[in-house]
């Protein structure tokens, strides 16, 4: 059987939500955001491992001898509450899902995460925290993909008109870019552990730059690969995407 690990980058503000507690501990029809996230694939016989970036702990050196964990609790106390707060998530804390400390931009974050996956596990998953409605079909076909081509993530077509000008607006419009050809990218991206690493340590730009983990091995000359991607596996960014999310579990 295949053995992969799952990182989700979780050590985001949430400004654009605009509300005082993160978007990822909101409730989505009775479970937070985060842990809807994580559910699918604690549920997976094929993932290991389940790690979440999370904002740097700041607790006192007196408490390092305690629970690695607990390290991190002073400011990502909400997500580790709201993880607890699912049973099948509970029971798994400290063992198969961890808190591990992101870094100052999500690429940062995945990298952090990264170096903490044991070196047995050849596939690692980069999901986003704030896709709650991710599916175990997505998931098989984005992984039947990756195990095929080395890296695969799941997109859908863009619908959008695409003008291209050079902002802020008001701004010339420059041209019209043909859509025939543009997928807009989602999560679960998986790809080999190995070939995430090495595009890491070749990185040609700096990381605050990078926004997508496919874009990683672009840089490096590796191929991914798209799969169908699923309209229900929205990203929660303002209160408007959570109560679109709850309307489709509703439904």
């Amino acid at each position: 059987m295949i053995r992969f690990a799952v990182i989700l980058p979780a050590a985001g503000s949430s400004t654009r939500f605009g509300a005082p507690r993160s978007k990822l501990v909101q409730n989505l029809r009775g479970m937070p955001v985060i842990a809807r996230a994580v559910l699918p694939f604690v549920q997976r016989a094929d993932t290991h491992y389940v790690y979440l970036a999370v904002p740097p702990g700041g607790a006192e050196p007196e408490a390092r001898s305690a629970d690695a964990n607990s390290l991190l609790l002073s400011r990502s106390g909400e997500i580790w509450d709201a993880l607890r707060s699912v049973p099948e998530i509970a029971t798994k804390l400290g063992g198969q899902v961890n808190l591990v400390p992101g870094g100052r931009n999500r690429a940062e974050s995945v990298r952090a995460a990264l170096r903490v996956v044991p070196k047995d596990i050849e596939w690692v998953a980069i999901h986003d925290a704030a896709r709650p409605l991710v599916s175990q079909e997505l998931i098989d076909r984005t992984l039947a993909a990756a195990v095929e081509h080395g890296a695969a993530a799941p997109a859908l077509p863009v619908s959008l008109t695409i003008k291209r000008a050079a902002g802020p607006l008001p701004a010339a419009v420059q041209e019209t870019i043909p859509r025939d050809q543009l997928w807009a990218l989602q999560t679960p991206q998986i790809v080999r552990r190995d070939f995430l690493l090495n595009a890491f340590d070749r990185c040609p730009i700096p990381l605050e730059q990078v926004t997508d983990d496919l874009q990683l091995l672009e840089f490096i000359g590796e191929h991914a690969w798209l799969v169908p991607g699923d309209e229900t596996n929205l990203k929660i960014t303002t209160p408007n995407d959570l109560r679109l999310a709850e309307l489709l579990l509703t439904h």
